[in-house]
């Protein structure tokens, strides 16, 4: 190829190269996680797809409550609630299966106990999970609309035997209680960045999250 023609061939600038280097290094991050560590709250961090992070200490809880709810041998479907799925791993025992729906696909690192969903085709699910196939849905909705939280249930009632826990605003208490029998439980869930709206937790099951806390 002579001098000119190379001239012609676009050129990235500084701060696009650097971008697109930046880009490489975590998608190959992603891809090979590291034993253990990719299982950590906060590995794969917050962006516009996905949900804001819980605290660790709020993921320490709804973890352990999902784990006393499902009982031995249980399984636990996290629907757009990442958070809660990453410290499952973090904790679980090996008879506790647990899979995260999920619409950012950076989450594919989990292989198969991750599940593509878009809320909007809340029942456009594989053929390999099967309606009432977990014992507990923990489900937070990505945002507060009636809309995505009444497709949210549909999916949220396709894949349980009976046990909810629903976290989303309290401006849906109202709401959450038409669509899936859950009720506000004393314990506040609470993020690591502050929210403009109260954030609460519901149950349709006698949960420890009610108890005194």
């Amino acid at each position: 190829m002579s001098d000119l023609e190379d001239d012609d061939v676009p050129q990235l600038s500084s701060h696009a190269l650097a971008a697109l280097q930046e880009f490489y290094a975590e998608q190959k991050q992603h891809t090979n996680p590291g034993g253990g560590e990719k299982y950590n709250v906060g590995r794969i961090e917050e962006n516009w797809l996905s949900q804001f992070w819980y605290s660790q200490e709020t993921a320490l809880r709804l973890a352990e409550e999902a784990i006393a709810a499902a009982g031995e041998g249980g399984r636990v479907a996290c629907v757009s609630a990442p958070t809660v799925y990453q410290k499952l791993r973090e904790l679980r025992g090996e008879d506790l299966a647990v899979y995260v729906f999920e619409y950012d696909r950076r989450f594919a690192v989990y292989g198969e106990e991750f599940v593509f969903y878009d809320y909007n085709n809340p029942l456009d699910l594989p053929e390999d999970i099967a309606a009432h196939s977990f014992h507990l849905v923990v489900a937070d909705p990505p945002y507060l609309s009636e809309e995505c939280l009444r497709k949210t249930s549909e999916t949220i009632k396709y894949l349980t035997q009976g046990k909810i826990l629903l976290c989303t605003g309290a401006v849906m208490e109202e709401e959450a209680a038409k669509l899936l029998g859950v009720r506000m439980c004393k314990f506040i869930p609470k993020h690591t960045r502050t929210l403009a709206n109260e954030f609460r937790c519901y149950v349709n099951y006698d949960s420890g999250l009610d108890h005194d806390v």
